[in-house]
């Protein structure tokens, strides 16, 4: 039943913008459930049905934020626009290896400073997962394990094994008792509502048999005995011992999780993807915002009230966190892009999805379950309560190719194809998953003109060794020798040449083949470079074969070992290998020459890394030169001061035609980046990198690049990064937009009288509408910013004019009579639906 407001408070609606509509329904039912969040001593319990907090069912929409991947300056930001976007709980782990990188040093100051951020996360009114581990996986450098673990006497990770039992267990007491000591649990009046105990050990536990039951036996009691005061989980984990719960992850939880393994567990989702991550050398992978509201849809039609985002805002790996061949730009497909910036539709779709289910709370928390097929891809769930008017229902069409019609309590009811329709009355659709009504958005990178004003580049370069501090018959294995303190590991050899060994024909030439277990490698003959190769992440290991300019005498051999981040999952993470395996000459007169014991010599690190060239002291160190035009030599050093670009929007450095290497910014370092590790499609993976304006002065800025292989310094240029460009396209026979509604303790109603489909366009940050730059109904198609006329098509810019011209937000009437207005006739009279599609530009004001 929907009963409609009066008139009065209808108009003061009207003067509430979306947003702040939003936050008052999305962060809780009302103020008291927001107090709530910050009174001391919450229960925390649950049976089957949900998580009860304070003794009331709760349904959780939550979203992963990694701290150190965003700065602490940004946290606020982050955490306010995931709540404007209908979560009321964030969700992170903890990454022992950015705490405790040296054993027995522990860091938790700037943005390793976990508990600033759950107490941000309280301030904001939300609630808090802490999943501790502490293994993570995460794409995060070794999965969040401390490298020095490797090295304990007799360990063995993940399984029934005394040494990381032990250490494993101190951490894990360090993080709790760090929370409590900050009162940052629920029952101590924090924001943190779960606790998570290990991570995704099903995928593991075949490979440690009946140690690995064991392990995971004690690891939920010792996890239980900590005394939390709320529950702790264990994703994907079926064997989740006694009160822990097991919950899923993955992209489509409502058909592949077979449930908890007990009657009394809730049903939690605290992995679902909202992209995929990013390797170097992989194409773009993107996932619809329609198929996750889908499938957020239809898990809550089994059973399910709680679902994590994975990621709601990626971020970026900065420094080395990335994990072997992952991009240093994290999840850019989520709903908060790595920017920080809200990615349209995704953001507002979900925002819409999380208010339709919140409309339907009582019913799917407090009623019967009821199913009813409607044919082999038709289906509906719905929710009854005893009380009058208590129903919700959701109604699914589950054919990937053609919308269907379904006839549901004497109503006929469209449902497009692959989509679930929300009905919180059981009568009125306000929410299709299919039908976007949340406006989109296109991002673009602009030339900042301020920053990239009279750069002069400087340059110097590594001297490549002779020698090193470490000498050994064999090449030592990379991980074992760095110890990950660098990417970079020297492996220096000699041969000695006479006149009969070399090839007698001018034209022939010997063969340099290098067998390398990854990741890559740079190759230097006699100081010279004569290239570079590299593994995949699917196979680390590659060899390199080049033929090479040999001299009678001495001959030097140098090869750079790479790594690009440290392996971060699998059984037995202790035990992985890397670096040069084995060096052959091939094709000298007097035979194959195989170097595989000639004797090595190590040196970990750069002379630059050593020296600090990326800071103000260290670059004082070394000679710097103007740079070269055109491409660069291999493993050089470039240097240049910039002024902090026009305006507040976020930055980036445009790095397409470098190579491989790192960057730094006033000394912190913003990431790996791999530009020459092309995709299939002919272009880098990665083009634009993350510099946040956290990092930056308001002049001279300190640039600092390492580029491994040759790169043209000349092209690269600091950029601003807006989504300035907002856009629209919506049919006309979409439902109204879902916050039309409202429910109270029985009944749904009308926020405004008898609601009609509108095109709602907001600008954020303060921005207006400067231009309409395309406004179309009829058949258009494409996506924003990149509209395209369809066979039968109105141009209505000077409509959207009108409604929308300096103005923060506007909506804009899909009806035939508000928008064929100037026109005589319908061009189109037989085309139904038609839709509209509109795109503007956002500007501050003048």
């Amino acid at each position: 039943m929907v009963v409609r407001w009066n008139h009065v408070f209808v108009l003061t609606l009207l003067f509430l913008s979306a947003s702040a509509l939003s936050r008052a329904v999305h962060g809780g039912d009302d103020k008291d459930r927001d107090n709530e969040k910050n009174s001391k001593e919450m229960s925390v319990t649950y049976d089957g049905r949900s998580l009860i907090i304070n003794g009331k069912r709760e349904i959780i929409f939550s979203g992963s934020i990694h701290y150190p991947r965003a700065p602490p300056d940004d946290w606020d930001d982050l955490i306010e626009r995931a709540k404007e976007g209908g979560l009321n709980c964030i969700q992170t782990y903890v990454f022992w290896n950015l705490h405790e990188p040296v054993k027995g040093k522990f860091d938790f100051s700037g943005d390793k400073d976990i508990v600033k951020f759950m107490k941000k996360i309280g301030e904001h009114g939300l609630w808090a997962t802490l999943r501790i581990g502490p293994f993570a996986q995460a794409e995060w450098n070794h999965g969040g394990l401390p490298y020095w673990l490797k090295h304990e006497p007799g360990i063995v990770f993940r399984t029934d094994n005394p040494a990381w039992k032990r250490l494993m267990g101190d951490w894990v007491t360090k993080v709790v008792n760090l929370m409590k000591e900050n009162k940052l649990f629920a029952s101590q009046g924090g924001p943190i509502i779960l606790s998570q105990i290990e991570n995704e050990y099903d995928h593991v536990k075949a490979a440690f048999k009946a140690s690995g039951e064991s392990y995971v036996k004690w690891a939920g009691e010792f996890a239980i005995s900590l005394g939390t005061g709320v529950p702790w989980v264990m994703c994907k984990a079926k064997n989740a011992p006694g009160d822990v719960i097991n919950a899923c992850n993955g992209r489509n939880c409502a058909d592949t999780f077979h449930g908890p393994n007990a009657p009394t567990k809730p049903k939690l989702w605290t992995e679902n993807w909202t992209a995929q991550f990013r390797i170097f050398g992989d194409s773009p992978s993107q996932r619809a915002a329609e198929d996750i509201a889908h499938s957020v849809a239809h898990w809550f039609t089994k059973n399910g009230s709680h679902v994590n985002y994975y990621m709601y805002h990626g971020g970026s790996n900065y420094g080395r966190n990335a994990a072997a061949f992952v991009t240093t730009r994290y999840y850019d497909d989520a709903p908060l892009d790595e920017f920080g910036l809200i990615r349209e539709p995704k953001w507002g779709h979900l925002r819409d999805l999380h208010y339709a289910i919140t409309l339907s709370r009582k019913a799917l928390l407090e009623g019967r379950y009821n199913f009813q097929s409607f044919g082999p891809t038709l289906e509906g769930v719905w929710f009854e309560g005893n009380e009058k008017g208590i129903c919700a229902a959701f109604l699914r069409n589950n054919d990937t190719h053609h919308s269907q019609t379904i006839n549901f309590k004497g109503k006929d009811i469209l449902l497009p194809k692959k989509s679930v329709s929300i009905l919180p009355d059981c009568q009125t659709v306000v929410f299709n998953t299919d039908m976007i009504i949340s406006q989109h958005s296109a991002r673009f990178f602009n030339r900042s003109e301020k920053a990239n004003k009279n750069l002069k580049w400087e340059m110097t370069s590594e001297i490549v060794p002779i020698n090193g501090t470490h000498f050994h018959k064999k090449p030592v294995e990379q991980f074992l020798m760095a110890r990950d303190e660098s990417d970079y590991l020297w492996y220096t050899t000699s041969i000695e040449l006479d006149i009969l060994d070399l090839p007698t024909r001018t034209w022939l030439h010997p063969v340099l083949e290098v067998i390398s277990l990854g990741h890559s490698m740079c190759v230097f003959v006699n100081g010279q470079f004569v290239g570079t190769q590299h593994g995949i992440k699917r196979s680390y290991s590659y060899t390199f074969s080049l033929p090479i300019r040999l001299n009678e005498g001495i001959n030097n051999l140098a090869f750079l070992g790479t790594t690009v981040g440290m392996p971060d999952s699998g059984a037995y993470q202790e035990h992985r290998y890397t670096g040069l395996r084995n060096v052959i000459v091939k094709g000298l007169a007097s035979g194959d020459l195989d170097l595989s014991v000639n004797g090595y010599h190590h040196t970990i690190g750069l002379d630059g890394e050593k020296l600090k060239l990326f800071t103000e002291e260290g670059a004082k160190k070394v000679k710097w030169v103007p740079s070269n035009k055109g491409i660069g030599p291999a493993l050089t050093w470039y240097k240049t001061y910039f002024d902090a670009p026009e305006g507040e929007n976020p930055l980036a450095i445009f790095m397409e035609n470098m190579t491989k290497g790192m960057i730094w910014v006033n000394g912190k370092s913003i990431g790996r980046y791999w530009s020459s590790f092309l995709t299939e499609y002919g272009k880098s993976s990665q083009s634009e990198y993350h510099i946040p304006r956290a990092f930056l002065k308001p002049k001279d800025n300190l640039l600092v690049i390492f580029d491994e292989a040759g790169g043209l310094i000349e092209t690269v240029e600091i950029r601003t990064v807006n989504r300035d460009t907002i856009c629209s396209f919506i049919g006309e026979h979409y439902p109204p937009w879902v916050e039309s509604w409202k429910q109270d303790d029985k009944e749904m109603m009308e926020v405004v009288e008898d609601p009609k489909i509108e095109a709602r366009l907001e600008c954020h940050n303060k921005k207006v509408i400067t231009v309409v730059e395309n406004a179309a109904f009829g058949s258009p198609w494409g996506t924003c910013g990149l509209y395209k006329h369809g066979n039968c098509t109105v141009q209505v810019n000077k409509i959207v004019e009108e409604l929308c011209l300096g103005k923060e937000s506007c909506e804009v009437p899909v009806d035939r009579k508000v928008l064929l207005r100037d026109q005589k006739v319908d061009p189109c009279p037989n085309m139904t639906p038609k839709f509209l599609a509109i795109q503007v530009k956002c500007a501050k004001k003048d």
